[in-house]
């Protein structure tokens, strides 16, 4: 197998050859705009509760956001970590021990789902009072993340399979499915919110059997038209070093997404306590953020399946040429989108709030301005961290959480407190360059270290190594 290895009507691209920069752009394309459409059904449920149910239950929906970025993050990243010890495999011509990890990320992705659904569903209650969540809108944001929860299993099955599917070099079959979902979803809104009077438990509905539709059409394509992920018999034993592999790079990567999430969730609890008009005008802001950030996602799984790829087949010069090109595209974009936020974010707010709410749009306006005027930072922070990740040194990326972790905990408890919402929209700038001081260093760091350890260790020795 060299460029490419068809499976029937799919493709599956070997990143080791050809130009680093045409590779990743092909790659994270389908990805960015799988992640667009992610977005649009998340915005879906956003725009629909707040033109139809009004600005309490958008402050429901949104009053948790936080919390569900801690765990489906968690769940996300875990999958993505997955995926990187199939792209090493992959990347190294080994197929049937790369069908071996697939089959044993499956089973941990089983395993984590059920623990993690049982305990977030006991713990609905506990977690909103823990944010502060206002009383006039704790019904509906106890009916939205209850049901978010449940759905956990399906967000994982969706997203192990993505990553699997990414890790040799497929970023479009996901890409289809999210459509389709994406267009479902919008439907099911409508429907359960428009047409049978729902209310926010409607949009939690809807984007729940979105996922599990997603999710299951994703097992079906790769069971019929993709034969080298096809597991055999002789693939389904369990080994424990492969268990212990996965749960090596998964883990890390699971944890630096939640604690990176726990600074956000008491960021969000220190704006709970604001009330419902910071509430609503956050929300608003936190949709339009997301959205901006999708080609920061796309592009930094690109360097992760394509630094994994690499590594796996010895090519460091790849690497660390793929490394300096995808920063390059990464800064470049967050200068361009930081100029749109910071002119026009309060009138893309209005996606979201009607133009009456003039508070409401202040306040989503002020949190998107200052926003822009860093987001180039977030593009060194995600590239670096996923190329870091994508070679293995998956524990070493956690620093750079607990950092922006640091930073808004500091921010939300010395600062809100004397500044209110300004000192809210300057949260999450403060955390990024944080988590770069740190990040940045240690990712050249990590590729030095593969360089002088590629001629004489396996990819699985050296990533150990992190």
């Amino acid at each position: 197998m060299r460029d490419q290895t068809s499976n029937k009507k799919n493709t599956v691209r070997d990143m080791t050859v050809g130009s680093p920069l045409g590779l990743m752009v092909s790659f994270a394309v389908p990805l960015l705009f799988g992640n667009l459409f992610q977005q649009l059904y998340n915005m879906a449920d956003a725009a629909i509760v707040g033109r139809y149910l009004g600005p309490n239950a958008l402050a429901g929906v949104g009053a948790s956001s936080s919390v569900q970025f801690l765990v489906i993050g968690f769940c996300l990243g875990v999958c993505s970590g997955f995926g990187i010890c199939v792209a090493q495999r992959f990347g190294a011509r080994d197929l049937s021990d790369m069908r071996r990890y697939v089959y044993h990320a499956l089973l941990l992705t089983a395993a984590i789902s059920l623990v993690l659904t049982t305990l977030t569903a006991i713990l609905t209650p506990q977690i909103l009072h823990l944010l502060n969540t206002p009383d006039d809108i704790y019904r509906e944001a106890y009916d939205y993340l209850f049901v978010i929860f449940l759905g956990i299993p399906f967000i994982m099955l969706y997203n192990v399979l993505s990553a699997v599917l990414r890790a040799v070099g497929d970023s479009r079959t996901p890409f289809i499915f999210l459509v389709f979902c994406t267009i479902l979803n919008i439907g099911l809104d409508v429907f359960f919110i428009v047409v049978f009077k729902m209310g926010v438990l409607g949009a939690s509905v809807a984007t729940v059997t979105a996922q599990a539709v997603s999710g299951i059409l994703c097992a079906v394509v790769i069971v019929r038209n993709f034969e080298i992920l096809r597991i055999r018999k002789e693939d389904m034993r369990i080994d424990r070093n492969h268990i212990s592999r996965l749960i090596f790079m998964a883990v890390p990567m699971g944890l630096q997404f939640s604690i990176t999430a726990i600074g956000s969730m008491v960021m969000q609890a220190a704006n709970n306590s604001l009330g419902s008009v910071y509430v609503s005008g956050f929300t608003a802001g936190m949709k339009i953020k997301q959205l901006a950030m999708c080609p920061f996602d796309a592009l930094a799984n690109a360097v992760a399946t394509f630094a994994g790829q690499n590594y796996g087949a010895g090519r460091i010069d790849r690497v660390k040429k793929g490394f300096f090109e995808g920063l390059a595209i990464g800064i470049s974009y967050g200068v361009a989108i930081g100029v749109v936020l910071y002119f026009f974010g309060r009138e893309m707010s209005m996606i979201f709030v009607d133009a009456s709410e003039s508070a409401v749009l202040d306040a989503a306006g002020l949190y998107l301005a200052r926003l822009g005027m860093f987001y180039w930072a977030l593009a060194i922070l995600n590239v670096s961290r996923m190329m870091t990740q994508g070679l293995g040194f998956a524990g070493r990326t956690i620093l750079s959480g607990t950092m922006e972790m640091i930073a808004r905990i500091v921010m939300a408890f010395v600062f809100v407190p004397v500044y209110r919402y300004d000192a809210i929209t300057w949260c999450d700038q403060v955390a990024w360059v944080a988590g770069i001081i740190y990040i940045l260093p240690m990712c050249i760091h990590c590729i030095k270290v593969i360089e002088k350890k590629i001629g004489s260790k396996t990819p699985d020795a050296a990533g150990s190594a992190g």
